[in-house]
């Protein structure tokens, strides 16, 4: 199992060039079974990320691109006259695939986004009655623009709580731009071969479940999680004073998924505290609803939980 994670790390970054904590953060959370939230401003290559994995694992890939005129029928798929029927037909919606990129999803209205609840939870959709399973494994990479937010509808709390990570984007350096140039203004361009198949990733789901973690490391990924909720002995100053509401109980399953897979990406069987912290962030900065007060005085989340990890003990 650990060479055929080396050969798709190695894979995928023939491809993609720096973002180097992005991919592993995103390979984690697909390794894990989890949906990614992506966000950066455009053309820091999230639709290339995408792809990438699309071809490295061999799976089916669809994308979707969000608009406020979006039905949830668009995504889900609907019923139809069949020809030379009497009775309607499912169409499956471009949601029946192993991996779906929902690009630019805030710009869709709530009745849509909702579209994706069940098929991020139960994996199948519900049309008319009817259900449809989808295809395992399934995963939804969901990207969103920090910047524009005209005309854009906010992720609420509980579809932003069914995605494992949220991780930011940032700009590549110079180097990594000169080498991004290279690459894509050549004749040739870089695509990548697979290296695992959808059985071998539900294998690795169940493979990393079965990872052994030692009473201490769990003890300290749940001090982190509870010291998010301002009401707890635990919780720092600035979370009593800066949070509405912390993270769910999905938070320290994320955390915990996540840590185990981080641990295989490293080549051992055992989960460490650094691979609790190394995944604290992306799990929790979605999940730690700030107040007005904190939006005032340009409070993150993200500081929020770095302040938790340094004063949480691990003994």
């Amino acid at each position: 199992m650990l060479d055929k994670i080396h050969a798709v790390k190695k894979e995928i970054e023939r491809v993609i060039v720096g973002q180097q904590e992005v991919v592993e953060l995103t390979l984690a959370a697909l390794l894990a079974g989890g949906h990614v939230l992506l966000e950066g401003v455009p053309g820091l290559g999230k639709t290339l990320l995408v792809t990438t994995l699309g071809e490295v694992f061999n799976i089916t890939t669809n994308r979707i691109q969000f608009t406020p005129d979006l039905m949830p029928s668009d995504i889900t798929g609907t019923n139809l006259v069949a020809p030379g029927s009497d009775g309607f037909q499912f169409k499956p919606g471009p949601v029946f695939a192993n991996l779906v990129l929902a690009d630019e999803i805030n710009r869709a209205t709530p009745k849509t986004q909702s579209a994706l609840l069940e098929c991020m939870q139960e994996k199948r959709v519900t049309v008319f009655g009817q259900t449809w399973p989808l295809e395992l494994p399934f995963f939804v990479i969901a990207t969103q623009n920090p910047l524009e937010m005209e005309g854009t509808y906010p992720l609420p709390e509980a579809q932003l709580d069914r995605f494992l990570f949220k991780i930011l984007i940032g700009y590549p350096s110079l180097e990594e731009l000169k080498e991004i140039v290279h690459r894509t203004t050549g004749r040739e361009q870089a695509h990548a071969e697979p290296r695992m198949s959808g059985a071998e990733i539900r294998e690795c789901h169940r493979f990393a479940r079965g990872l052994p973690i030692a009473e201490k490391v769990l003890e300290y990924a749940l001090k982190i999680l509870l010291a998010t909720h301002p009401g707890h002995p635990a919780a720092p100053d600035n979370v009593k004073k800066y949070v509405t509401v912390g993270a769910s109980p999905r938070g320290i399953q994320s955390i915990i998924l996540a840590a185990k897979v981080t641990a295989l990406l490293d080549g051992r069987y055992n989960v460490s505290f650094k691979d609790i912290e190394r995944v604290a962030l992306p799990a929790l900065r979605h999940r730690v609803l700030l107040n007005f007060e904190a939006l005032g005085a340009r409070i993150t989340a993200d500081e929020i939980v770095r302040e938790i990890l340094a004063q949480t003990p691990k003994g």
